[in-house]
């Protein structure tokens, strides 16, 4: 019997903190196991029998999986399995310019897929999706991931796991979306061709650059991070000075730190500034909490530990009137703080997923919700978000019923993260990642030490 997961945090929390995070992960990951393609294997985006496949959230559930069997939630067995065959769908399936009939050409994928063939999510049955570029690199994270995961793994399902993740990893020519300007573009559609926007300044795609910089077969120039980077200045908000993107979504703060350990690593950029990502995420989380005690528009339920904005569902799109004041409220949107747009709409995955960062703010949030707004956790985790000033006459308001894939993973990795540095520690051993931050600039911390210790078991699998 292999020992579980050993989380040096866990020695500083309470026995019930320690149970709370296990419970909150364990059910977010079992979003992942009631949610894919039967024969596929890849995520449903949402909670739906009738969602397409997400390739991002399947970047989120390869992880996963292996945390998984390392908490013995699932065997190893039943974790490379599960790993094998949704790299096997995604390797073997055809890619190519054609509207239909392929999952996407030059190594990226469209962003959403048939969970029943991996190829393009098309209409009739869904939309038409793009290919495209950051959530290749949200899928490529988690493929990243399972090369340094599985190496070393003796068993032929281990030595193919990492054979196929180097060969999707390195098939993708990141330098095809570039830009003239070094930017690199959001994607492309047989329909309309390259999409015009590109990744300029702090967000999630500080994910995508590294991974384009670091490749060792299709690489972006390294140059494309200062482009990227180079105009970012700091923005104050009470007594927190931080790099904030605009909107100030709250996911732009956590997807890259999933897989990224910025803790004690700077570029130029962070090197000019005197901070870091990861203290750059801090102050990002603190200024949020400080918005919602001071509540400047006067949402209901605001303030105390009910906080938390990012891109998420909402009630709808109309105008009501509550206790006197006009509101208008929106469906899926990009909603932030202080900066960003706001209709009163918390999302549970903007507070929990910034545990590493704020431990003493998020732990009080997660235990007030459990036992306060039962309404809002079943057996796959915290709903997307929940809206109390659109529904003033139940206790949490309007609740969403969706469970959303990309939302549900990083509350997983980043607990874990937060409790062993897991998904930290395996990925500080990627050469593609470190080649990548390397060629940006970033120096200092673990960049310059030894390569991270992981665990190393013996494979059960046969």
């Amino acid at each position: 019997m292999r020992s579980p997961l050993k989380s040096a945090r866990d020695a500083f929390l309470s026995m019930d903190d320690v149970l709370m995070l296990e419970r909150v992960q364990r059910a977010h990951f079992q979003f992942f196991v009631d949610n894919q393609g039967k024969n596929t294997g890849l995520i449903l985006d949402r909670s739906r029998p009738n969602s397409p496949a997400t390739i991002a959230g399947v970047g989120f559930a390869l992880p996963s999986y292996a945390l998984a069997a390392e908490r013995q939630w699932i065997s190893r067995d039943e974790a490379a399995a599960y790993t094998l065959k949704v790299l096997k769908v995604l390797f073997e399936a055809p890619q190519g310019d054609a509207p239909s009939g392929t999952s996407g050409q030059h190594g990226y994928f469209y962003h959403f897929l048939d969970p029943d063939t991996g190829l393009r999510a098309t209409a009739p049955r869904f939309w038409n999706s793009e290919l495209s570029s950051i959530d290749t690199a949200l899928l490529m994270a988690g493929v990243t991931f399972a090369a340094n995961y599985w190496k070393g793994d003796p068993s032929a399902s281990g030595k193919q796991i990492v054979k196929l993740a180097r060969a999707l990893y390195e098939r993708v020519e990141w330098d095809w979306l570039l830009k003239d300007s070094g930017l690199i573009g959001h994607g492309w559609t047989p329909e309309n061709g390259f999409i015009p926007n590109v990744y300029s300044g702090y967000s999630e795609a500080l994910l995508l650059y590294v991974l384009a910089i670091g490749s060792p077969t299709h690489p972006v120039p390294a140059a494309s991070w200062q482009v990227f980077m180079g105009r970012d200045k700091l923005t104050t908000y009470r007594d927190e000075s931080y790099i904030a993107m605009p909107g100030t979504p709250l996911f732009c703060y956590q997807y890259p730190h999933c897989f990224i350990d910025f803790m004690g690593i700077r570029d130029d950029l962070g090197r000019r500034d005197g901070l870091d990502y990861f203290e750059n995420s801090r102050r990002a989380t603190v200024a949020q909490f400080n918005y919602a005690q001071e509540n400047p528009r006067g949402f209901v339920g605001y303030g105390g530990f009910d906080w938390g904005l990012t891109a998420c569902d909402g009630p709808g799109d109309k105008v009501i009137v509550v206790n006197g004041v006009e509101r208008k409220f929106h469906w899926y949107m990009e909603r932030g703080a202080p900066f960003g747009a706001d209709d009163g709409t918390i999302a549970p995955t903007a507070a929990i997923s910034s545990l590493p960062y704020a431990p003493h703010l998020v732990l009080p949030t997660i235990r007030h919700w459990l036992q306060n707004r039962p309404e809002l956790f079943n057996s796959q985790g915290f709903t997307d978000a929940f809206n109390p000033t659109f529904d003033v006459t139940r206790p949490s308001g309007w609740v969403d019923s969706d469970r959303v894939a990309i939302d549900q993973g990083p509350v997983v990795l980043m607990i874990e993260n937060y409790r062993s540095g897991f998904m930290w520690n395996h990925m500080k051993n990627s050469d593609y990642l470190r080649r990548g931050l390397r060629l940006a600039g970033f120096k200092g911390g673990w960049l310059t030490g030894r390569r991270a210790k992981t665990s190393k078991t013996k494979s059960r699998v046969k």
